[in-house]
């Protein structure tokens, strides 16, 4: 994992140039959205933060990219700030204290997508610019500036049908997942069910294990109670969270089975399964880019060079289906699809006057 992301952190280095021109010229915009009459501030006087919402394995390559981020859009500065632990209450503290540091751009996981809204409507009012990362809130309000996360039933869906795809169109399928009061979780849920619906009854959901991303070691054991139980009736596995996507593929692998195992991300377990055929595909993520383009903007925001056409709107950061026939290659096509967002940021989320 760690070399393809860095791989695509070279590639959209480049970019830099390009999207600087795109929304650096003239004023007389509002920091955050809308129109006013603000200066535009230089870009070393935004100083960005990104936040999410606990620990987690996906979320550090947004050290990295906001780094490259800060160095080639000359922000005045770039931190990475986790909990330890996820909970609400000590995200918002988390916030204020960096508020209080100087920090006035945050590109942020929430952890309740419930409450997170009230979170991002508090940064606004002190005059930060905020993006929702990796996570859009429940529902159909976003008081952030903007969202860029993956399109999580789209990336469901597309694991499942490479699940039934592997399974030969027929058989069993267990979904392992993460939170299930995470609106998220929901709608990758729904992702996979809709993906079952169109095989006619062809393919049999036999169950959903949600709550089962906290760590490692509870995916493990969760993976360990399935195979136990219904180890001889499951033909696939797809995993839409970190944790029990490593912990499927590590048991199949281990007992031998002949369980068609689809992942998430692009763990070098997971890699090195579908090199050797022990996992039969993963959907990656972007979580690169939405550091590094989410900086880009939440710099132009911040600094007034730019508003947000439409507040609060959603765009896919993108999902990539990768089997043993893309393995070597896929981190191209993320790449792409990296280069495209700072454009469609650029030409159509963004009005820079």
């Amino acid at each position: 994992m760690k070399r393809s992301f860095a791989a695509q952190v070279l590639v959209v280095a480049g970019l830099s140039a390009v999207a600087l021109t795109g929304c650096s010229t003239k004023g007389g915009s509002s920091a955050t959205g809308g129109t006013g009459t603000a200066a535009k501030a230089p870009l070393s006087s935004v100083k960005v933060a990104l936040v999410p919402g606990g620990a987690h394995p996906y979320f550090q390559p947004w050290k990295t990219a906001g780094q490259k981020a800060k160095a080639d859009f000359g922000l005045g500065a770039m931190t990475f700030s986790e909990t330890a632990e996820w909970n609400q209450s000590k995200q918002n503290s988390l916030l204020d204290s960096l508020a209080a540091q100087g920090y006035n751009a945050f590109g942020i996981f929430g952890v309740s997508p419930t409450d997170i809204n009230s979170t991002f409507a508090e940064l606004k009012s002190k005059g930060s610019a905020v993006a929702s990362l990796g996570s859009c809130p429940a529902g159909d309000v976003d008081k952030a500036d903007f969202c860029l996360a993956t399109d999580v039933e789209q990336a469901a869906y597309k694991a499942a049908q490479a699940g039934i795809k592997a399974m030969g169109g027929h058989g069993t399928l267990v979904h392992l997942t993460g939170n299930n009061v995470d609106s998220n979780t929901q709608r990758r849920i729904a992702g996979v069910k809709k993906a079952v619906a169109e095989t006619n009854g062809q393919v049999k959901l036999l169950t959903t294990i949600t709550d089962v991303d906290t760590d490692l070691q509870t995916a493990q054991r969760a993976v360990s109670d399935l195979l136990t139980a219904h180890g001889t009736q499951i033909t696939g596995i797809v995993s839409t969270a970190y944790n029990p996507a490593v912990a499927a593929a590590a048991a199949v692998k281990r007992g031998n089975r002949p369980i068609k195992v689809v992942a998430i991300d692009d763990d070098p377990k997971i890699l090195a399964g579908i090199s050797d055929g022990s996992v039969a595909a993963t959907v990656t993520q972007n979580p690169v880019g939405q550091a590094y383009v989410g900086s880009w903007a939440l710099g132009q925001l911040r600094s007034g060079a730019c508003t947000v056409r439409t507040p609060g709107t959603a765009v896919d950061s993108g999902s990539f289906v990768v089997t043993h026939d893309n393995v070597t290659t896929y981190d191209q096509e993320r790449q792409a699809k990296t280069q495209q967002l700072l454009k469609t940021f650029k030409d159509t989320v963004l009005s820079c006057a």
